[in-house]
């Protein structure tokens, strides 16, 4: 049967349910995000329920995602996240995303 769904996305979908199951158990590094189409969106890959979504950087839908995982206990991982891609990648205004997730108050405990 054809999929609709590219294989960076099946892949990326594998890769969150990985760690379903039970104990987490993740070797290396694992990313939160995954940038798409020069920042203007991202594959949110969430632990707390090993889901990856696709959502668009701007949306009120990817600051309620990062904020479930900020809540869950991950903010300072996904902050110095978004930080490196901001750094890696200084023309795809993850900078905004940050600004963005800073006045939503997402990163306050």
């Amino acid at each position: 049967m054809a999929s609709n769904t590219s294989k960076t996305a099946r892949a990326s979908v594998r890769a969150g349910q990985a760690g379903q199951g039970g104990a987490l158990s993740v070797l290396g590094e694992f990313k939160y995000l995954i940038p798409l189409n020069g920042g203007k969106h991202a594959y949110v890959r969430n632990l707390t329920n090993g889901k990856t979504v696709h959502l668009r950087t701007d949306s009120d839908a990817f600051v309620e995602e990062v904020r479930q995982l900020a809540a869950a206990g991950h903010a300072a991982k996904i902050r110095a996240e978004i930080t490196g891609l901001a750094t890696a990648y200084p023309g795809d205004g993850w900078d905004s995303a940050e600004k963005r997730l800073v006045d939503a108050g997402v990163f306050t405990a």
